[in-house]
């Protein structure tokens, strides 16, 4: 017969949880529920009233070009940024996984860049970048080409997508990294017998087995390129010039702090909240399907 055992309750559990539950709410939770509710608002800019109308600011939205352009600059923004830093940090975790001496020294320096805040990266590449005092332009005038991306819109959005993807390189290689020492040698050794040179060995053993890393680099990626770049292009090109790197995220804060559209901006933010949550849904039902079988 077997006893019923009785585990006596403890608070400390409750404890050691309260502060992450506090953080999700403060700083989470609360936020996106003012957020919600203020996109349902047409507010006055200095706080002295408020009229409730639905969803007239969603309406707006999709009826405003300036912010279907900010839309379709985002997708671009964020698609080219995925592959550049992942298929540099895929390039470099290959090369890392190869190195016999100082292994651990190359897989420090190659990680180090992703302990910089967004706002210095920003920073080092506007000041590699200046068009009179970098270093950079100045080899570019060697090939005929007059770099200056304070009046060049598509020189702006190629100094922001090099900075932030150099930016999210080192966790993009640390993943690959791992999944690639997590494939067992023999594997690769047995292709090597059967004559399959490097680049064969990567493309029919290596990539295919580290697919789902790619997938959930992906969707890190989307969303990093999403908000995280904010403190980049606020100091690059402060979404400049004109509006040529005037992404999503960028354009909520302008609308807010400087336009004072609060429902606006509100309801933009509401958007790219929408957003980000089918990308988690979508990669958290990919890793359930991979589970499964």
């Amino acid at each position: 017969m077997l006893k019923r055992v009785h585990f006596p309750s403890s608070p400390l559990p409750y404890l050691l949880v309260a502060p992450q539950l506090a953080i999700t709410l403060i700083f989470f939770i609360w936020p996106a529920s003012q957020a919600m509710y203020q996109s349902f608002l047409v507010e006055d800019p200095f706080g002295l009233g408020s009229e409730f109308v639905w969803f007239e600011n969603f309406e707006l939205l999709w009826g405003d070009q300036h912010y279907l352009d900010a839309f379709l600059r985002t997708a671009v923004f964020s698609v080219l940024v995925a592959a550049l830093s992942m298929g540099s940090a895929l390039l470099l975790a290959g090369f890392a996984q190869r190195v016999v001496r100082g292994a651990m020294f190359y897989r420090t320096m190659l990680i180090w860049p992703y302990a910089v805040a967004p706002v210095l990266a920003g920073a080092l590449w506007v000041f590699m970048f200046n068009p009179t005092l970098g270093i950079f332009p100045y080899f570019l005038d060697f090939v005929g080409i007059d770099w200056n991306h304070y009046l060049n819109g598509g020189q702006a959005m190629s100094l922001v997508i090099l900075a932030a993807a150099w930016k999210q390189v080192a966790y993009n290689f640390l993943f690959y990294l791992a999944a690639m020492q997590s494939i067992p040698n023999s594997v690769i050794e047995a292709a090597a017998i059967d004559g399959a040179g490097p680049g064969r060995r990567f493309w029919t053993i290596i990539f295919p087995l580290i697919s789902p890393t790619t997938f959930f680099l992906l969707v890190i990626n989307m969303v990093y390129a999403f908000f995280e770049t904010f403190g980049i292009i606020h100091a690059v090109t402060q979404g400049g010039p004109g509006s040529s790197t005037t992404i999503l995220v960028y354009k909520v804060f302008n609308d807010g702090f400087v336009g004072l559209d609060l429902g606006g901006s509100a309801a933009q933010s509401v958007v790219l909240m929408a957003l980000v949550i089918v990308m988690t849904v979508v990669q958290f039902r990919y890793v359930e399907r991979k589970v499964e079988y």
